[in-house]
């Protein structure tokens, strides 16, 4: 009798469950089914994305920053998604997420300036990788932009790393950015010297392949100064031309003036002694 009592009360129970697990179960299963396709389809996309992104010839460092922030975005909505999908409240969800969110944000407030900094290089690129750049009080060439920092090589071959937050809200000199650049070489000469001498010796030194016929080379009397007259050459150069014109202008200007018969003066001062009269 109590044998009999007992299947009858289980075999209730059961109608109450299995339509119950039934239910769940059909959740839990198109859950995962969901869950395992949809990551495989974003795995996908981001991949696509960073092949478009390298047909458009974007920068290597926004190609792997962009498909890796797409990923994480997505497969978050995947799983908020897939979590509603078993009858797990979203909103409180969400809300658990932002509350963390916040958490973490006044916690690396610092990094997170950085990383938004990081953001700002890589979608407006005010400089690439191989760019001489001067910036924070630092100069050298662009080795790698990550998401927190950027990495610059010295001319003496030392590495800076420079926190993005600073670099992107503070001012950038990119002497890469132009195809030319302009060469002012300035040399002081002597008072008694030619002018247009001078400036003749100067165009002629400035007659080497490497210095651009447009626009033409100009030769100046930019000072009057204390004890010489400065004569400046302005040129026009390709940038990668930059630095060898200017140290041959630095080289050859000395002796090309002295076999002019132009002199370049020592810095002198001329002092004049007053003697007061004697006192009456």
């Amino acid at each position: 009798m109590d044998l009999n009592a007992e299947v009858d009360n289980l075999v209730k129970a059961s109608q109450a469950w299995i339509p119950m697990i039934m239910e769940y179960g059909s959740r839990v299963l198109l859950a995962i089914i969901t869950l395992a396709i949809g990551w495989w389809l974003i795995n996908k996309v981001t991949q696509k994305l960073g092949g478009l992104l390298a047909l458009r010839n974007a920068d290597l460092a926004l190609q792997g920053f962009i498909s890796n922030l797409a990923n994480v975005i997505l497969k978050i909505l995947l799983i908020v998604s897939v979590a509603s999908m078993i009858g797990v409240e979203t909103t409180s969800f969400v809300a658990a997420i932002g509350a963390a969110g916040l958490a973490i944000g006044l916690a690396l407030q610092g990094s997170l300036a950085n990383f938004a900094g990081g953001v700002l290089i890589l979608l407006f690129r005010p400089f690439r990788i191989g760019d001489w750049i001067e910036a924070q009080g630092v100069a050298g060439t662009v080795d790698s932009i990550q998401i927190f920092h950027t990495v610059l090589r010295t001319g003496d071959n030392k590495t800076i790393i420079v926190p993005n937050g600073n670099l992107s809200n503070g001012i950038i000199t990119n002497t890469n950015r132009q195809p030319t650049r302009k060469v002012v070489f300035d040399v002081g000469v002597d008072y008694e010297a030619d002018l247009q001498n001078a400036r003749q010796v100067l165009l002629d030194l400035a007659k080497d392949e490497r210095v651009l016929a447009e626009p033409a080379p100009q030769a100046v009397i930019s000072a009057l100064g204390d004890s010489s007259i400065t004569v400046s050459l302005r040129a026009w150069v390709k940038t990668s031309d930059y630095w060898d014109v200017m140290f041959m202008f630095n080289e050859q200007s000395r002796d090309r003036l002295k076999a002019a018969g132009i002199d370049i003066p020592f810095p002198q001062r001329v002092i004049r002694v007053v003697q007061e009269g004697a006192v009456q």
